[in-house]
């Protein structure tokens, strides 16, 4: 009886010293660029990244993670937000506002075609015009192209993307996703005023250690939100604004 009672503590114990949370599906870091861009980061698989419809501040989400594609008045979704070929908002593949398209332009949308385990960024305006394995497991996010191993052409690639405020314009905040040659994702966000030149550099020379292949920016300024937790269960919260945004980039 002794020998039961010890082993249910030492259980209860141990549950108790493991945060439960979505903490166990990325790493958080924090790291300042010699340009002195503050990079929020998590580092996670694709395999546990998931797209979400929401409506309010990341702060007041039970979820982690980061904001994610544009959006217009009474929360419309404005990027391709698409998990298996079903839109974050509801609805069908071909319906507008529920993140089956990148409203207006062809947009760098950031792809993981799970059964390939293959990235891409695909410049496109429908989610049905994505080229994937297998509908049924892969998923998407809208927003505008980086092509971070062209630094001659990512300007001119974003301003036919129509980036917000220009290629040359700052924000009081800017979000990002990139991927490495080693598979792994990064969901980037600073609270830093900074133009997406200043952000990208940041990016490069302080994530994935030279092994960056390529990411998209997402819907930035006011909208950059962050939700995390440290590894000694801190949680950190990049606030933004503190408007309420409509879509996040989150973990299963």
């Amino acid at each position: 009886m002794f020998k039961k009672s010890l082993i249910f503590v030492l259980v209860f114990l141990l549950a108790l010293a493991v945060p439960v949370s979505a903490a166990a599906n990325y790493t958080y870091s924090k790291v300042t660029a010699s340009n002195g861009v503050v990079l929020h980061a998590m580092k996670a698989s694709p395999n546990d990244i998931k797209l979400k419809a929401i409506s309010s501040n990341l702060k007041n989400q039970s979820s982690y993670g980061i904001n994610g594609g544009f959006f217009g008045s009474g929360g419309i979704l404005l990027s391709i937000a698409v998990n298996n070929h079903v839109p974050a908002g509801g609805g069908s593949i071909g319906e507008l506002y529920k993140g089956a398209v990148n409203v207006g332009y062809a947009r760098g949308t950031l792809v993981w075609d799970a059964k390939a385990s293959k990235y891409s960024v695909q410049v496109v305006k429908w989610a049905s015009e994505l080229n994937v394995s297998d509908t049924s497991n892969y998923w998407a996010q809208g927003g505008i192209s980086m092509r971070l191993s062209s630094d001659a052409t990512w300007k001119s690639q974003a301003t036919a993307e129509n980036i917000p405020g220009g290629v040359n314009g700052t924000a009081s905040g800017r979000s990002a996703l990139v991927y490495n040659s080693g598979g792994n994702i990064w969901l980037v966000v600073t609270n830093t005023t900074c133009t997406p030149e200043q952000f990208r550099t940041a990016i490069k020379e302080k994530i994935g250690s030279g092994t960056l292949v390529d990411g998209i920016f997402l819907d930035g300024s006011g909208s950059s939100q962050m939700k995390a937790q440290t590894s000694t269960g801190q949680v950190v919260d990049v606030t933004g604004d503190g408007r309420t945004v409509y879509q996040m980039v989150t973990f299963k």
